[in-house]
């Protein structure tokens, strides 16, 4: 279906030359979408991100898995963007005095890390409303060092940016000129908020991911930000009760596809065609959440009873476990702390694990050693590799 309303060029100029820049129609789209193409897709991205919330609820510990969670969405949502930080070098960099991680790269990701963290608590601590003011806020975090510290965090862009060629006139696609951008930001807040559209969370997480990549509102970080856009708006709206589901996984291994559709709803307002794609991301990646949960959950298991056969030091070796499961890698001196154990019970309960394959000594030194707990973080590290 071709429609009328997908937005509109503005002509601006640039560098001596004359610009088309596209500034969005507003949400919802209009004519209205064909809710009867989605209604199987969606409920089945509706069941499994059921299922998904469900197991929050049943976890021991759903914290645990958040901790892990939104640290590989992380690595996943800036590898996108081109950074080639794994999750494992997220994991060291988090470890104070780590070695070994590519600086410029795993910041960003770092920073992605507190600019979620910063969106939720505000969220669920202060009562914040998801707002363009909140939006900037997690853009500061997002920028706030390294290599985008340089491009205005928190603040809407003031000057034209582009995406793709070496300039506005020759780009791949223009978004609103910055006089524009305000405007654009305030419409899409509005949409967030409006309570008379019959449409579902997801559906409209759907639209509104799509609506910010086209304002592009920020000189750097706009990707990052409306990926991160889309759990904020699910949890805000009740569709989750922890923030568990991450695209970027999908996204990353169907970019091209990614793109293309955002590219078409531009120009004919295939708004269908997306919210397909972006249907079946939420139903795969809700089940694949699962899936992994319920394998952490086995792994947790066996090892925990591994960890008890271990004799006279079967006590050290348990709250040791136990801290590396909320952290996969870890010093003894952090083993200990949170632990509550000294550190040569720590140690103890180290090298009990490490006899049994449970942990491996990262480093190969004798001192400030870093361990691993390798098959938990197997399973993390499924789909970061660079």
């Amino acid at each position: 279906m071709r429609r009328a309303e997908t937005g509109a060029y503005e002509t601006t100029t640039f560098g001596g030359e004359a610009v088309r820049a596209f500034v969005p129609a507003r949400l919802p789209p209009r004519p209205p979408l064909d809710l009867a193409a989605l209604n199987e897709p969606l409920e089945r991205a509706s069941l499994s991100l059921g299922r998904l919330d469900s197991l929050a609820a049943l976890l021991p510990d759903p914290h645990v898995f958040l901790y892990t969670y939104v640290r590989k969405e992380a690595v996943l949502s800036s590898q996108i963007e081109g950074t080639q930080s794994s999750l494992s070098d997220l994991l060291l960099y988090e470890v104070e005095g780590a070695p070994g991680a590519p600086v410029d790269d795993v910041v960003e990701v770092s920073n992605y890390v507190a600019a979620l963290e910063h969106g939720l608590a505000r969220m669920r601590g202060d009562d914040f409303p998801l707002s363009a003011r909140l939006i900037c806020e997690i853009h500061g975090r997002l920028l706030a060092r390294g290599r985008g510290a340089g491009k205005s965090p928190g603040e809407f862009r003031r000057s034209q940016n582009w995406i793709g060629g070496s300039r506005p006139g020759a780009a791949h696609f223009v978004p609103p000129p910055p006089h524009r951008v305000g405007e654009c930001m305030s419409d899409l807040e509005r949409f967030w908020h409006a309570e008379d559209l019959r449409l579902s969370a997801l559906l409209r997480a759907g639209l509104a991911h799509v609506q910010f990549e086209t304002i592009h509102p920020f000189l750097d970080g706009n990707g990052r930000v409306g990926r991160l856009l889309i759990t904020l708006l699910l949890w805000r709206e009740g569709a989750l009760r922890e923030p568990m589901l991450y695209l970027s996984l999908f996204f990353k291994q169907r970019r091209a596809d990614y793109y293309a559709l955002l590219d078409e709803v531009r120009k004919s307002g295939d708004w269908e065609a997306w919210l397909l794609f972006f249907l079946e991301g939420v139903a795969e990646t809700s089940d694949a959440a699962v899936a992994t949960a319920h394998r952490v959950l086995a792994l947790f298991d066996a090892d925990q009873l591994r960890a008890a056969q271990t004799g006279r030091v079967a006590g050290s070796a348990l709250r040791v476990y136990r801290a590396l499961k909320e952290r996969p890698i870890a010093s003894l001196a952090h083993a200990a702390g949170h632990s509550g154990l000294s550190f040569p019970a720590a140690s103890s309960g180290m090298r009990a694990l490490e006899r049994l394959g449970i942990v491996r000594e990262l480093t190969g030194k004798k001192r400030n050693r870093l361990f691993g707990y390798e098959a938990y973080l197997s399973i993390l590290n499924e789909g970061t590799e660079v």
